[in-house]
This record gives structure tokens, sequence and C-alpha cells, in this order.
């Protein structure tokens, strides 16, 4: 859901694509990058290289990341750097997601009655 800038109906973004907990990871790390090299992220979360091709899968279906493939330029061999950057997008609904977050942390709505 896009957040309302007025902060009306639909000001809350909370996004199940991006809080899924290693997407979440995912995107803080992007959010902060122009762009960072496949290996690098995988190391940095402690995951497999499927676990973060199928979250890398999911984001840049979302249009909220992409990937691009270069030359190494300290090998010989044919392999490429895969880079992962975060689209405007992505940067857009990762700062919405994380101000609901904050929102509910906060319990902006107030507290629910009935409850002690």
């Amino acid at each position: 859901m896009a957040a309302d800038p007025a902060g009306g109906a639909g000001a809350h973004a909370f996004d199940d694509t991006i809080h899924a907990p290693v997407r979440l990871r995912i995107s803080g790390i992007l959010r902060h990058v122009e762009q960072v090299d496949f290996a690098v992220l995988r190391d940095t979360l402690g995951v497999t290289d499927a676990t973060l091709s199928k979250h890398l899968r999911v984001l840049v279906e979302a249009g909220y990341a992409t990937t691009t493939k270069t030359r190494s330029a300290g090998r010989s061999d044919a392999r490429r750097l895969t880079w992962i950057s975060q689209t405007p997008a992505g940067r857009a609904a990762f700062d919405a997601h994380v101000a609901e977050l904050r929102r509910i942390a906060d319990g902006v709505d107030g507290p629910v009655s009935g409850l002690r």
C-alpha cells in the first residue's frame, strides 16, 4: 500500500514484500549504499547463495532492486560479478515500511481497550 503524504487513509505502508527478515535486512543494507556485490551481501547476511538469490528475485520482481553483471577486472576467467542496487521505488517502500514499523511500535493508534 502506498503512503499518503497527507497522512490520511492509505498512509500506513506495511510492506509484506520487504518485511520478510532477510529481505528487510537486504533493503536496510541497500538503503545506505549505491550498490553492493552479491558475495559481499551474502557474507554480510550470513546466508547461502540460493537463499540470497531467492530473496533478491522477490525484490527485483517487486521493482525494489536491480542486478547487473560485470566482468571481474581481477580475474582471468569468465566469471562475472553481480551487483545489487536499490531502486527509487525500493527506497521509498523501505522508508515507508520503517515509518510504519515505528508507528506501530510507538502505538500511534492508541492503546487497545480491554487490555491490561
